[in-house]
């Protein structure tokens, strides 16, 4: 009965995270304390139990890029290998600390592609119905121009 119990409640908390605006990795960067926990608490539960989906995509991807196919996959196993150790260390150090106010713990990338990719972190969207405010610079008109320059490339 206590499994169920405690399973049912992983269960409920797990999934109440997608019920935000925000998806995790904006809710773990937060500067508000409640925000930050629960987006450190989840990234960390998510990278840990996904760790190890970075051998297999890196393998892949090193056996598509590199011309003998075998050391591709050589090198993308150690890739994947690398980037597994430290997405789950990343995670585990996420669902530790989650509780300690102002440290937001030491995230890896996202995509699977490229653990240490950083630049990759999409921008905050813009609102549809967004209308930008009216700064009152508008651009110069273009001068008026003569009709005889105008004609003066016209064939006749």
């Amino acid at each position: 009965m206590k499994k169920v119990l405690v399973l049912g409640m992983l269960f409920c908390f797990v999934f109440s995270m997608t019920a935000q605006a925000k998806d995790i990795w904006q809710m773990a960067e937060s500067p508000k304390y409640g925000e930050k926990a629960g987006g450190m608490l989840g990234r960390g539960l998510l990278n840990a139990v996904t760790c190890f989906v970075d051998i297999p995509v890196q393998t892949v991807k090193g056996t598509q890029e590199a011309k003998p196919e075998f050391i591709g996959a050589v090198g993308g196993f150690a890739k994947g290998a690398v980037c597994t150790v430290l997405r789950a260390a990343s995670g585990v150090i996420d669902v530790a600390t989650f509780w300690v106010p102002g440290f937001n713990g030491l995230p890896v990338s996202r995509k699977y592609e490229n653990c240490l990719d950083f630049g990759a972190q999409p921008a905050a969207a813009v609102p549809t119905g967004y209308v930008a405010p009216d700064t009152g610079v508008y651009p110069a008109a273009p001068a008026a121009v003569p009709a005889e320059s105008r004609l003066k490339y016209v064939k006749k």
